[in-house]
Formats: C-alpha cells, structure tokens, sequence
C-alpha cells in the first residue's frame, strides 16, 4: 500500500490482446491493490480486466457510425470519456499507453477542461506506435505534438528510446521503464496440462503472440520445421487472434502433428509452467513481454537478437539469441536445447532470478509511483489553452 496520498489514476490502452494493453491492464490492477483508484477508459473492457476488484473502474467510449464519415471515429469520442471521467472523478493523473490515438485524445481532453479539473499526462510508448506510425508522415507530426504536449514520456525499453528520438526527433525527457510481469497462480498443474495437450516426455516449446506480422510466424514455423529431432518436441502457440491464415504454411511443411494451437487464452500461467522452452522469431521487438512471462517460470528462450529483446535475455546466461532471419541457427540453436538439458534448466534459472529481480511488479510499479508523484509536485507545465467554456463535470 502507498504510503502518500492514494492518486485517482485514467488509463487508456488498447483491451485486445497484445503486449501494451495487458502491460497497461497489469499496471492498473497493481495500483489498485496500493490504494490507488484506477480508471480504465477504452472502447472495450481489457481482456485481462477483473470484473469486481475494488478501486478499478471502467468507462466505456461509445463509437457511432454516421453516414456522414467514410469510417468510424474514435478519437475524438475518446477525448470527450477522458475529459468527462477527467472531471467528474478528479483525475490527478491521465496514463495513456500507445500514441495512436491514445496520445492526441489525452491532450485535447485537457483542453476541454477547466485548469482546476486538467489532469496530468503520462504518455507510454509500447513499439510500433513509433517504429511503425512514427514514421508514416500522415501520424509521426501528430505523435511529436502529442509527445512534446505530454507532462511525462515514458518507454519500455532503451532501444525504443533511441529508436522514438531518431524516429520522431523528439527531444523532450523519456523515462525508461521496463515491462514487468506477476504471474497468478496457475490453475491446473504442470502435468494436467501436458497432458490435455498431448505431450509426454517430448520438450515443450511454447510461443505466445498476436500473430502480428513483426512476430513472423513464416520464420516459426520454417526454423522449427528444420529441427532434426522430429520426435523430440511439440510447439504450442498461444495465439492471440486468427491462426487460420498459417495453415497453409504448417501443411507446407509437414508440422501437423508437431503443433498445437490455442487461441485467445487467459489463464497463461497454465501453460507458461507446462512449458520447457519459449521461442519467438521476431524482425523486431520494443521488449516482448511474453520473454519475460516465461523467464518467470523458468523456462528459457530461443529468440532474435532483435530490438528491446537483449534487455531481457542475456545471451548464453538466460536464454539464446540468433541473428534474425537465420532459419537454421534458430532450429541449431532448438536442437542444442532438446540435447543439452542442464544446458537448459541452468539458462531456466537463471532467466528467473533475473526476470524476479529486475522485472517483477515490486520492482517497477514503484517507479510508475514516483513519476506520477514527481509531477504532481512539481511546477505546472505550460499546457495549450483551455477551452473558453471548459466541459461541465
């Protein structure tokens, strides 16, 4: 529990899964169990969002279809909940995670607002938000201006710094403060769940995604496709979306019987504890949090050495790194971890008395806390101008 005055926290993120919004998710739950009073404001209820904890609240954003618009807005509806919820609750502060359009929504809520009732903005960019929209000319102007507007930016990882700074030139101050994870208790145990997969003495190799295209499911199932031990192992995929556009490749290859694939879990620790090996074949990755998630169970990975990911996996003491796009290095480096298996429960350790010590909520939550107590502390920001006739709570 906090120790200063309890905070009434927004928070915005995107409920679908994916990486920001169960990192957003997590934080909010984490706060509340501090004392905090959180709000969540999105167009949907976050997947992983408990329905009756105390302090946590959810606003829904209503979304209409006018004839008039070729396509739906969000943005500004979005802008309107913040403000409202802004007002009505005393928000000190507003947490928006990912910049589009999360970011630009916050800052025009303020400025519907009275400069008694303007909440303080913290702005935390999870990846493609700036690998990706930063640099599309008709989002990055906007994303800088949201940024430069922000009271506070934060980052995932010192890779997404750098890369948010060449990409967006933006110049302000950025807080990196690394994902974190607390795993719940698992439900089932290790062996109900192997065995309701099918898996007996074979390794299990666990990937877990929303299918993006920076996940490269193609290189996945390439590389594992060319492991020489074709008894030795299944791969389970915990998909966060539609596998079915991947058939094709997984019949291409002959990997029917060596992949399992489950969609849209919730209870994770299941199988994250089933697991003996996580793999991920990313082009790039701001942290890749479902690294982590594994490390915490002591299962260690196989990945690319790509973006954020040598944050959390040291190279030969926590897990093993490849160059990305080598197919056969990444099957090599499999086959090394199926042969050698002190190899593997000693990477295994080590992955989580590190993921424990840098990476818990213990560690990073406080953080969080010191941010936004910093900034109620210190001097008013200069803010853009209110409305003449701010919004009425």
């Amino acid at each position: 529990m906090v120790t200063a005055k309890p905070l009434k926290i927004g928070i915005t993120c995107y409920p679908s899964v994916g990486g920001s919004g169960v990192i957003a998710t997590t934080l909010g739950i984490e706060l509340a169990e501090r004392g905090h009073e959180v709000h969540f404001i999105s167009y949907d209820r976050p997947f992983r969002l408990p329905l009756d904890a105390p302090r946590i609240y959810f606003h829904q954003v209503v979304i209409n279809s006018y004839g008039l618009f070729k396509y739906p807005d969000y943005t500004l509806p979005l802008s309107v909940e913040m403000a409202k919820v802004s007002c009505k609750h005393n928000l000190d502060i507003l947490h928006v995670h990912y910049a589009v359009p999360h970011a630009t929504a916050a800052i025009l809520a303020r400025c519907m607002l009275a400069a008694d009732k303007q909440p303080r903005v913290v702005t935390t960019l999870h990846g493609t938000d700036t690998t990706l929209l930063g640099a599309d000319p008709g989002y990055g102007p906007a994303i800088l201006h949201a940024l430069n507007q922000s009271d506070a930016v934060t980052t995932v990882s010192s890779f997404l710094a750098k890369e948010s700074r060449r990409v967006l030139s933006f110049e302000g101050p950025m807080a990196v403060i690394h994902n974190f994870f607390e795993p719940k208790r698992p439900i089932r145990s290790r062996e109900e769940v192997r065995q309701e997969l099918g898996i007996g003495d074979e390794m299990m190799i666990l990937h877990s995604s929303n299918l993006r295209p920076m996940k490269r499911i193609d290189l996945l199932l390439e590389s594992i496709a060319r492991v020489r031990q074709r008894d030795a192992f299944k791969l389970v995929i915990l998909a966060g979306g539609d596998f079915s556009p991947f058939r094709d490749d997984v019949n291409r290859l002959g990997l029917e019987d060596k992949i399992i694939i489950r969609e849209n879990v919730l209870e994770i620790e299941d199988y994250l504890q089933a697991a003996d090996l996580a793999f991920y074949t990313s082009e790039s990755e701001s942290f890749c949090l479902s690294i982590l998630e594994a490390a915490f169970f002591g299962c260690p990975s196989v990945a690319t050495n790509v973006g954020g990911i040598p944050e959390v996996v040291e190279d030969g003491t926590t897990g093993l790194l490849i160059d990305f796009g080598d197919a056969d290095g990444l099957a090599r480096a499999i086959e090394k971890m199926i042969e050698d298996v002190p190899l593997r429960q000693r990477l295994g350790a080590a992955a989580k008395l590190a993921a424990q010590r840098k990476f818990s909520a213990e560690a990073i939550i406080p953080r969080y806390e010191s941010l936004y107590y910093n900034l109620l502390t210190s001097p008013q920001r200069d803010v853009l101008q209110s409305l003449d006739h701010p919004i009425n709570c």
